[in-house]
């Protein structure tokens, strides 16, 4: 995109401009550098550099070369502190500290005589655990998202900062695959000896804060902390909930209750004490947001300050969010404030209540039921939720997609060293579980329907307001999962879903098809795991 808006170097205020010690460490030579520049700065430069243009009340929006993140191309450096510590496999790919420093010499080479722009930010909202980053960038819109996204210092914290990791991220920088020891012209290598993170090739901002993320998860569980994907938010009484998820689960929109305070959409970690958010603001999908269903999130696509990505931007600088031309993956990144219902400062109790979600596609799992502590362990390593038919040629039913603790491409240890931190939490706390299908009822998907969101509402409700604490329960003979039998505003059919199939037989059969997959996909988890875990795997024969 081009600005309509001419600016100029000229205009843009000299007083940002700061020594070429911010960049020690990195190679980098006779750079203009920007030190923590503000919204309209950052503005100012995003414009002169056509990197996006306004929109109808005031977000910038940008169209990116690639429009999701790049998990094959993320590396970690294995060396003596990560080599035993590190789950290898999967997402969590090794590369060699020689690999490390041949890329930064080049991208420091190439970033050589530019302009940088530099943000001093924490990622945590608890000061004890609070880790303090700062990120390097080629794009000013880059510096605006972080700058959004994570926990700006005050001005006598920044007057003291001293970074203990860095972020150099430079989208115009392409590797050379094979050639750099990587494996495409996108590169995300994680050092953690050196405390820093490499982005090359990618102008996807959400690598900064999930490359932070999985920093955040391998630090803290050695202090205690568990670092959660979830979205949490805290009621009248200081009760607070998480919401555990993956894309299409509804967590943000679940977790968006008027009656209750937002803690944040996305990162928390969980102490002796309570949850702190890890993040300063929110990374909401955008696609086919309406002003009535999701009020909050809609008003922040129309106000200065946000960043939107790959939204359609119609002529006259007004949105289109129904538009998925771009991509389906529309996103909005604006600082919490701007929810009015959030929670100032971002750290609460301890939580009450843990919720999985899941998109269950066969229309197997019930619209809500309670977890063991086994069954937690179980379902939180499993991560499950199922792909929708249609989005691709020659799919023909639901696919089911397991991802390990709600977020595995951030992950860097075994999974069952995060589920066992989670069981220790949810012990000592009393919290309850709960896993909640937002899926289909009444058969698979094409044969049965969504499970109405008005339903859901009131399960959650009812768990979160302890209503069901006393109530009876049934166990279902596939998964052993405790099913309530009378829900207030759910009608007692729904809350069983073998009794929503006009087929028994048909729901049986799906029903073991599921267990069967969920035993398949866990068999790589079993080594590292409570045989007690293993011991509560559904039944499928």
């Amino acid at each position: 995109m081009t600005s309509t808006l001419p600016v100029t170097a000229a205009q843009i205020p000299a007083s940002s401009r700061t020594k070429p010690s911010l960049l020690s460490g990195l190679s980098i030579h006779d750079a203009t550098v920007y030190h923590n520049p503000g919204v309209p700065e950052l503005y100012q430069h995003a414009l002169r550099l056509g990197e996006g243009v306004i929109t109808q009340g005031g977000p910038l929006a940008v169209i990116t070369d690639k429009t999701g993140r790049s998990p094959k191309d993320r590396f970690i450096v294995e060396d003596d502190l990560t080599r035993s510590a590190v789950w290898w496999g999967g997402f969590n790919t090794p590369t060699t500290p020689e690999v490390f420093t041949h890329l930064l010499d080049k991208m420091g080479e190439y970033a050589s005589n530019r302009e940088l722009f530099v943000q001093d930010l924490y990622a945590g909202a608890d000061p004890r655990y609070r880790l303090p980053v700062r990120f390097v960038q080629e794009m000013a819109y880059h510096s605006l998202f972080v700058r959004n996204m994570f926990v700006r210092p005050t001005p006598e914290e920044q007057a003291d900062f001293e970074p203990a990791w860095t972020v150099l991220n430079l989208p115009g920088f392409k590797a050379q695959g094979e050639a750099d020891g990587v494996r495409s012209e996108t590169a995300i290598l994680i050092d953690f000896t050196r405390q820093m993170i490499l982005v090359a090739g990618t102008q996807y901002a959400g690598e900064n804060k999930k490359a932070i993320f999985g920093v955040l998860n391998f630090l803290l569980p050695g202090v205690g902390v568990m670092p959660m994907h979830c979205s949490a938010n805290v009621g009248q009484q200081g009760d607070v909930a998480l919401f555990f998820g993956l894309s299409g689960t509804g967590k943000t929109t679940l977790s968006a209750d008027p009656t209750r305070q937002l803690i944040g959409d996305d990162e928390h970690g969980w102490t002796g004490d309570g949850i702190f958010n890890f993040e300063g603001g929110c990374y909401a999908k955008v696609i086919n947001l309406s002003a009535r269903a999701e009020p909050e999130i809609f008003k922040t696509t129309h106000t200065f300050g946000t960043v939107l990505e790959n939204v359609v931007v119609r002529p006259d600088h007004t949105l289109d969010l129904a538009d998925a031309s771009l991509t389906e993956n529309t996103r909005s990144a604006y600082p919490i404030e701007q929810i009015a219902n959030h929670l100032p400062g971002g750290v609460a109790g301890v939580p009450q209540h843990v919720i999985f979600l899941t998109a269950d596609a066969s229309g197997v799992l019930p619209p809500l039921s309670r977890l063991s502590a086994e069954q937690m362990m179980y379902h939180f390593i499993s991560g499950f939720t199922a792909k929708i038919p249609g989005t691709e040629d020659g799919v023909k039913e639901p696919q089911p997609t397991f991802s390990a603790c709600f977020g595995a491409p951030f992950m860097p240890r075994h999974p069952g060293e995060y589920a066992r931190l989670l069981a220790e939490k949810v012990k000592s706390s009393g919290a309850k579980v709960w896993l909640v299908n937002t899926g289909w009822s009444g058969g698979p998907y094409g044969t049965g329907e969504r499970i109405s969101i008005g339903h859901t509402r009131a399960l959650i409700t009812a768990a979160l307001s302890g209503s069901l604490d006393e109530g009876e329960f049934g166990r279902e003979p596939f998964f052993g999962l405790e099913i309530p039998t009378a829900v207030e505003g759910v009608p007692p059919a729904v809350l069983n879903p073998r009794r929503t199939w006009a087929d028994t037989a048909a729901y049986d059969a799906a029903a073991r098809k599921l267990a069967g997959q969920f035993r398949q996909n866990f068999e790589r988890f079993e080594i590292g795991v409570d045989p007690a875990v293993t011991a509560s795997l559904p039944q499928h024969d």
